[in-house]
């Protein structure tokens, strides 16, 4: 059982204590079951986030594991310079398509225009 399945037991388990306490004094009531209620709602939404990031993060741990260190020797880096900035040059990323990364037209220094 996981750390959050455990916490809305032990939160489950005090509000049927409490909800059963009230009732044998006499002061169950509507709002009573309410807020009891509201509280075990709040408890299991807290708890449902904090698995789905666990899970998340342990997930990627997982993948970044599986990937290896060695991941960084297979990456690419391609640097795209802004519309006003592109000199026309070519760049050292590898590109092996012989073009700067613009259009096809040879115009690369300036925007495309908006009719």
């Amino acid at each position: 059982m996981s750390v959050h399945s455990e916490r809305l037991a032990e939160v489950v388990a005090a509000t049927v204590e409490v909800a059963a306490e009230s009732g044998s004094a006499g002061a169950f009531t509507g709002e009573v079951a309410q807020a009891l209620a509201a509280v075990v709602g709040k408890v299991a939404d807290r708890a449902v986030d904090a698995a789905e990031l666990s899970g998340f993060v342990s997930g990627w741990q997982e993948a970044i594991e599986a990937v290896g260190e060695d991941a960084s020797e297979g990456a690419q880096v391609v640097r795209m310079s802004s519309w006003g900035t592109m000199s026309g040059g070519g760049s050292s990323s590898g590109n092996s398509g012989g073009s700067s990364g613009g259009s096809s037209s040879g115009n690369d220094s300036s925007p495309p225009r908006v009719r």
